[in-house]
């Protein structure tokens, strides 16, 4: 079989040019046009991937923040029977506790907003509707974010 046996039945370009033959079967992929001065630029972000990577690295670091909360609480320091004011006001005192539970009050809280935030974006069908879902949630979670924080940092163990 000859040469041009073989190209007669294939596919042609716009120009005539041969796109696939014997001894290129696959086609050819054109490459991309090459930005001009009036090529506008991407106004498109990231902000979804890193949405995505903060929803994995925040669940592994909870994980291990909550387990360790849980082993500590519950276990080491004598069960739920021993935590009261006084339990609160000790473990407070320290700055490491403190971080710790400042850590796991605002990874939870992001974490859960943004899975939220994913959820109205999936199910909320008009736009009106997904803002005002969005304003609350992102409103509910600063709230809560500033007021678990505001505690944390001025517990004081002498109030009367």
């Amino acid at each position: 079989m000859s040469t041009e046996t073989a190209n007669a039945g294939n596919a042609e370009g716009t120009e005539g040019v041969r796109l696939y033959d014997v001894d290129n079967p696959a086609p050819l992929i054109e490459p991309p046009r090459a930005r001009t001065a009036k090529t506008p630029k991407a106004t498109r972000t990231n902000f979804e991937m890193y949405g995505w990577l903060f929803m994995r690295l925040s669940g592994i670091v909870l994980v291990v923040l909550v387990l360790g909360h849980l082993l500590i609480q519950l276990v080491l320091d004598g069960g739920v029977s021993k935590i009261g004011f006084a339990f609160v006001a000790g473990r407070w005192a320290s700055p490491f506790w403190q971080a710790w539970d400042l850590i796991m009050l605002w990874l939870a809280m992001l974490h859960g907003a943004n899975g939220l935030r994913t959820v109205i974006n999936d199910y909320a069908q008009r736009d009106n509707t997904r803002f005002w879902l969005k304003m609350l949630l992102y409103t509910a979670t600063v709230f809560t974010v500033l007021l678990g924080t505001l505690v944390i940092f001025t517990f004081d163990p002498n109030i009367r």
